[in-house]
């Protein structure tokens, strides 16, 4: 793996470790992070809420009040992804009921203080069985990890899934990472925070390098690259690619 980031280490600094996800969380939102998990789910709760006869939705979330998921957000930070994916599901009727896990003590305590909940725990050991939880999302946790320890995650995602399952991660881009590094500077963040953006970045994918774990891990899925140097993989576990 290339560098070491903050986030590399489950005992960073805490405070440090609370500038940075809070640094991300902003960067997501402006950059795309948000977004490109967001997209990949709303046709799936779009679909849900038409086989429920209600095509649209309601306003206030009403039309599909038996309609209850669970999301395992894996990597989950301050629970930034997670909250997204929480309205937009409750704007198709869907009530999502998210669980964080990260390796880091920081990050599970500072997502359960927005309201999510959240345990310790990594991808490769998942406190779950077989198809226990509807939607699995991992935002920019892959490139943390050796190839080899990526591909197993992926295929624990794939087995615990029922419904669906998101990756998200960082496209390698020497121009996203000029511009991040000059982001990062208008918006007043971190010497760390700064550093390891632009890290992420190197350590980020190609599409061929993406498609080739996902390969690697049996799950028939097509990574695309994303608006913000994104990169995504989205499928149904059994249904093939979508």
């Amino acid at each position: 793996m290339i560098g070491t980031e903050l986030l590399d280490d489950p005992r960073a600094d805490a405070v440090l470790v609370g500038r940075q996800l809070r640094d991300i969380a902003r960067l997501n939102a402006l950059f795309g992070g948000t977004r490109a998990v967001v997209r990949e789910l709303v046709p799936l709760f779009r679909a849900a809420a038409r086989d429920a006869g209600c095509p649209k939705g309601l306003p206030d979330g009403r039309g599909m009040r038996d309609a209850r998921w669970t999301l395992l957000d894996v990597g989950s930070g301050s629970g930034d992804i997670a909250r997204a994916a929480v309205a937009a599901a409750h704007r198709h009727g869907i009530a999502l009921t998210p669980v964080g896990i990260d390796v880091n003590r920081t990050a599970a305590r500072l997502a359960r203080s927005g309201g999510l909940a959240a345990i310790v725990a990594d991808g490769s050991r998942l406190p779950l069985g077989p198809r226990s939880v509807d939607v699995i999302v991992a935002s920019q946790v892959l490139h943390h990890l050796p190839r080899a320890v990526a591909v197993r995650w992926i295929a624990t995602f794939d087995c615990v899934a029922r419904r669906a399952v998101v990756l998200a991660d960082l496209r390698r881009s020497r121009v996203a990472m000029a511009g991040v590094w000059a982001a990062s500077l208008c918006l007043a963040m971190s010497g760390v925070s700064r550093h390891d953006a632009v890290l992420s970045l190197k350590r980020g994918y190609t599409r061929e390098e993406f498609c080739d774990m996902l390969r690697d891990a049996d799950v028939h899925a097509v990574a695309r690259y994303r608006p913000g140097a994104r990169i995504v993989a989205a499928w149904s576990p059994g249904a093939g690619a979508q």
